[in-house]
């Protein structure tokens, strides 16, 4: 058995999805957040820098225009399908005709194949996965909800804004019209223990999703979570418990689900801590060779829920 064969690679997937190479557009599409315009709160997850998660997004304002850039960099040479992906802040979170205007704003050329869509699980209704649906006649589509824990706990402790029964609520919404979800988790949060982890892994297990995220807890300038770290009231895991935590959560989780990633890149010129999150090759390197000297596989300890 290879390191390919271990785990379901989000690469692969695609490759046997579209029959070739297929990458992803990251496209700033101007969203906020009901976390930070005041309808929740202002500042956002207290992991949040002020760009969002797309802190590695160069946008420019007109969503065409970005598409339109990235088809002359480098980047495009690399493959002839794309999907775009819509990815900091909150995507959903705006008025249907609005979000429309947006979403065809980025289909603009023929190598665009897919639409993926990250947003919160309590800014997705009926009328958002309609428009949603329209879309998959022509394109492949894919819902990205942050989850981060199952421990409702937590999720007040990191400012989250919603429960994980909105979470539920959402999949099962966007089950009904077979949109494909990807949920992320997060490693290392605030109080976590390993409890909370094996408890979030059976509650990933439980919802009928496509795909899961893994992200490291990392600090970063200017966010509640540096406050704290400065204040010695956060503590980031160190490399070697994250390895070991991420090796848990892949052995137990369900052996279908896709995986799109297993570390959070923090941009490195507002990282604060740890410093290992620089090294991603450290993370890879480090869990495969691991996975591969334990003779580990990605569901290897999954239990079926009996229904």
């Amino acid at each position: 058995m290879n390191d390919m064969e271990r785990y379901r690679h989000l690469n692969e997937y695609l490759k046997e999805k579209f029959g070739e190479r297929t990458l992803k557009i990251c496209v700033d599409g101007g969203f906020t957040c009901p976390n930070r315009d005041g309808t929740l709160g202002f500042g956002g997850c207290i992991y949040c820098s002020e760009k969002g998660s797309g802190e590695l997004i160069n946008p420019i304002q007109n969503i065409s225009e970005q598409i339109r850039y990235y088809f002359t960099t480098y980047r495009a040479k690399r493959a002839n399908k794309f999907i775009v992906y819509f990815q900091n802040f909150t995507n959903t979170y705006d008025t249907i005709e609005n979000l429309k205007s947006k979403y065809d704003a980025a289909l603009i050329d023929s190598r665009i194949v897919g639409l993926a869509i990250g947003t919160r699980p309590d800014c997705i209704n009926e009328e958002i996965v309609k428009l949603l649906k329209s879309y998959t006649n022509k394109y492949y589509v894919c819902v990205e909800l942050g989850l981060q824990t199952s421990n409702n706990t937590i999720g007040k402790i990191i400012h989250r804004g919603y429960t994980s029964e909105q979470f539920t609520k959402a999949v099962m919404l966007l089950n009904k019209y077979n949109i494909d979800v990807v949920a992320h988790i997060m490693v290392g949060l605030p109080q976590e223990t390993k409890e909370d982890i094996k408890n979030t892994v059976n509650f990933i297990n439980n919802h009928k999703l496509q795909g899961v995220k893994i992200h490291c807890t990392y600090v970063v300038e200017n966010t509640i979570l540096a406050d704290m770290y400065r204040k010695g009231e956060y503590i980031p895991l160190e490399l070697e418990d994250y390895i070991e935590t991420l090796i848990y959560i892949m052995t137990h989780l369900n052996p279908n689900l896709i995986i799109h990633r297993i570390s959070g890149d923090a941009p490195k010129n507002i990282l604060i801590a740890p410093d290992w999150n620089a090294h991603k090759m450290w993370i890879l390197h480090g869990f495969e060779r691991k996975f591969r000297e334990r003779n580990l596989w990605q569901g290897k300890f999954f239990t079926p829920t009996i229904t």
